[in-house]
C-alpha cells in the first residue's frame, strides 16, 4: 500500500471549456450538415475529455521510491521535500526555477513540492512536482525515508 498517492485530474472548468468544441463544430459544419456538426462536436469533446483523463499523471510514494508520472527515483537519493502554495509556488515555478530541475508540473494544479536530489551522479538539483496536497506529499517523502535511516543507526 502506498504511503501517498495522488492523481492530478484536470479541473472541472477544463471539461466545461472543452465543451465549447460542440457548438464550434456545429457552427462550422451547420451550412453543410447540422447532424454532421453535432456528431463531430460530440466526438471531438469525448476525445479531448478522454485524453485529459488518460493524461492525468500519478504522483506516488511507495516501496522506497518516489514516482511522478513516468519518472521514478529511490528515496535514498532524495533530500528534504518542501511544499509550496500560493505566491511561493508561483516563485518556485518561475523566478526561482533552476533550468536543470526535473519538472512534473501541470497548469491546472498551482501548488508544488520541491524535492532535493542528493545523488552525486545526478546533475538534476531537484524535482518540482505539482500537488494539490503539497504538505502531505512532502511529509510522505520525508517520512518514508526516515524509518530506514533510523533503523540502521539503532
Amino acid at each position: 500500500m502506498p504511503d501517498y498517492r495522488e492523481r492530478l485530474w484536470a479541473t472541472p472548468w477544463m471539461f466545461i471549456v472543452t465543451g465549447l468544441l460542440i457548438p464550434a463544430s456545429i457552427l462550422v459544419l451547420a451550412p453543410i450538415s447540422l447532424p454532421a456538426g453535432i456528431i463531430t462536436g460530440v466526438v471531438l469533446y469525448l476525445g479531448v475529455a478522454g485524453l485529459l483523463l488518460l493524461a492525468s499523471p500519478v504522483v506516488e510514494v511507495s516501496g522506497g521510491e518516489l514516482r511522478a508520472a513516468k519518472a521514478s527515483i529511490p528515496l535514498e537519493f532524495t533530500g528534504e521535500a518542501v511544499g509550496f502554495a500560493g505566491t511561493e509556488a508561483s516563485a518556485e515555478r518561475g523566478r526561482r526555477l533552476d533550468v536543470r530541475a526535473f519538472l512534473m508540473i501541470r497548469g491546472w494544479v498551482s501548488d508544488v513540492v520541491r524535492v532535493e536530489i542528493v545523488d552525486p551522479k545526478d546533475p538534476t538539483p531537484y524535482w518540482l512536482i505539482s500537488s494539490r496536497k503539497p504538505n502531505e506529499l512532502a511529509a510522505a517523502i520525508n517520512g518514508s525515508r526516515r524509518p530506514e535511516s533510523s533503523a540502521g543507526n539503532a
